[in-house]
């Protein structure tokens, strides 16, 4: 029995399985989630998406949903100081992904653990995100791998000397031995309040 699929429905489950698990599926994932076995019929439903507007490929042909289904409403503005009115209007979508990361293809993630980065506003449980192949500037926070160890400081050069230094007086002063390698620059930090 030939099953008959909507734009819409391809849509919907693809929709759905980024939602689910935080990435897009790939080609042979496409061709279980709508239930064909041919290539040809996935590869046909892909550019359908596109010429739709729904999906768009990049360069190295990565597919990714247009819309981003996990943007927010963004609702207006609150004041931080004195109390006022905060009026609730749609003012467009925001999506985190775009909101804090400029160059995806240049990024990644990763979850803080230890406190030496705190006064810092980064505490363990959050999540940074790091650029990487990005020149650091003095007080860039930076994640390096200092003499085989990793680690997140704030980087001050001072002529040929780097020195890598904590958010907390609890951590010394780090000046690399043998080896330095910076990896990335922290660019921005998410914290989850309530889990």
């Amino acid at each position: 029995m030939k099953v008959k699929r909507t734009l819409q429905d391809v849509e919907k489950k693809i929709t759905a399985f980024f939602l689910e698990n935080g990435r897009m599926p790939t080609y042979s994932e496409i061709a279980d989630i709508i239930g064909v076995h041919s290539k040809s019929v996935v590869h046909y439903w892909v550019a359908k998406l596109v010429d739709a507007g729904i999906l768009q490929k990049d360069a190295k042909g990565f597919l990714s949903l247009v819309r981003n289904p996990r943007a927010l409403k963004l609702a207006g503005e609150v004041c931080a100081g004195i109390p006022s009115f905060a009026e609730e209007e749609i003012r467009g979508i925001v999506s985190f992904d775009e909101y804090l990361v400029r160059n995806p293809e240049k990024s990644f993630l990763l979850f803080v653990t230890g406190d030496s980065m705190m006064d810092a506003g980064i505490r363990e449980g959050d999540i940074v995100v790091v650029e990487n192949n990005r020149e650091p500037k003095n007080g860039d926070i930076v994640l390096g791998e200092v003499d085989g160890n990793w680690t997140m400081k704030y980087f001050h050069r001072k002529g040929e000397m780097v020195i890598l230094e904590a958010a907390n007086s609890q951590y010394s002063t780090i000046i690399p031995q043998v080896d330095l390698r910076i990896a990335g620059v922290i660019t921005a930090v998410v914290r989850k309040y309530h889990k």
